[in-house]
């Protein structure tokens, strides 16, 4: 089956004052984070630098019928991009396919076009005819499906367990719960705290697919579990700091200046404006973010924008403000 139900998510704030100005801190997290790399700036910054370059470049497939026909809402791809953003990875694309075979190798083959570092795939990685994901990254790789040693033995315990729990009415391996052992050549799996099929890995030339289950308790369990130790392989270690700057200014295109000259003078921070209206009285949300070696590393490149967007802001007369819109 496809993807997620929203029932699970939730974000925390607190608040935080400094040198006369009210900030709101909306993250401070650590998180691991990739290695500096040289990029040039014409790849992903036209005409100015919005992303950290210490990233890696990240692109998700969600698949799933239900999702596109309403039934279900998609929560997958929206903890993903939160969970990557902390750890200083760059989310450029988001697809969501149908249950065809075609469709979802059409989004692999193209991510892998753009030269994605990583590819998360949600859904598609169960027992019923419609679950795809394997067949179509087997397609796209023009590598054959079989039998994966490791992914039986995982199927077979699982179902195990569930019967001796009573959950199922036999652990027998029938040919449906062998379809979840059926993997593309060469991959290996990640562990599922929760569900019956695993994780699986891909190596496509320089770039790595992550095919994960579209259950959302069942991928943020190997997110946050099994599958830590190939995030800090690819991110290494580091921490991610977020702020929110609250403007009064009734015209977005009034900021767009200030907010140019303080991007391009710190391209390591991603500066961010958010507003939903015009009018006068319309707050705008500002965010700054930054990832570094360390939470105190991080810390400077904000305050550092932060102070120079003060500045910039009492040039061109727009206030800050504590009042929330």
């Amino acid at each position: 089956m496809g993807v997620g139900d929203g029932k699970r998510r939730g974000d925390t704030g607190t608040r935080r004052r400094g040198e006369g100005k009210i900030w709101r801190l909306t993250a401070d997290l650590s998180f691991p984070v990739s290695p500096r790399r040289r990029v040039p700036v014409s790849h992903f910054r036209p005409p100015t630098p919005l992303y950290n370059r210490r990233v890696l470049n990240v692109e998700i497939v969600v698949i799933g019928n239900e999702l596109l026909l309403g039934m279900v809402q998609d929560t997958n791809s929206n903890y993903l991009c939160r969970m990557l953003r902390g750890m200083g990875g760059r989310v450029r694309h988001v697809a969501i396919v149908r249950d065809e075979t075609d469709a979802i190798a059409d989004e692999i083959r193209g991510a892998l076009a753009r030269r994605a570092d990583l590819l998360f795939t949600c859904g598609g990685l169960g027992p019923t005819d419609d679950d795809l994901t394997l067949a179509a990254i087997a397609q796209t790789l023009g590598r054959p499906v079989e039998i994966n040693p490791e992914a039986r033995a995982f199927v077979e315990r699982r179902y195990a367990e569930l019967a001796a729990q009573g959950d199922v009415s036999s652990a027998a391996m029938t040919e449906a719960r062998l379809k979840m052992a059926r993997l593309p050549a060469g991959s290996r799996i990640i562990d599922n705290p929760l569900g019956a099929a695993p994780a699986v890995v891909v190596m496509a030339g320089a770039a790595r697919i992550v095919a994960l289950p579209g259950v959302p308790a069942e991928l943020k369990a190997i997110v946050e579990g099994p599958l830590q130790p190939l995030l800090k392989e690819l991110f290494g270690r580091g921490s991610y700091r977020e702020r929110e700057v609250l403007v009064e200014c009734g015209d977005e295109s009034r900021l767009a200046p200030a907010l140019r000259k303080v991007v391009a003078a710190h391209p390591e921070v991603y500066i961010k404006s958010r507003a939903s209206h015009f009018g006068r009285e319309v707050i705008f949300r500002i965010t700054l973010s930054a990832s570094a070696e360390s939470g105190e590393a991080a810390d400077r490149m904000i305050v550092a924008a932060s102070e120079d967007l003060a500045r910039t802001f009492a040039e061109a007369g727009i206030r800050q403000t504590d009042r929330q819109p």
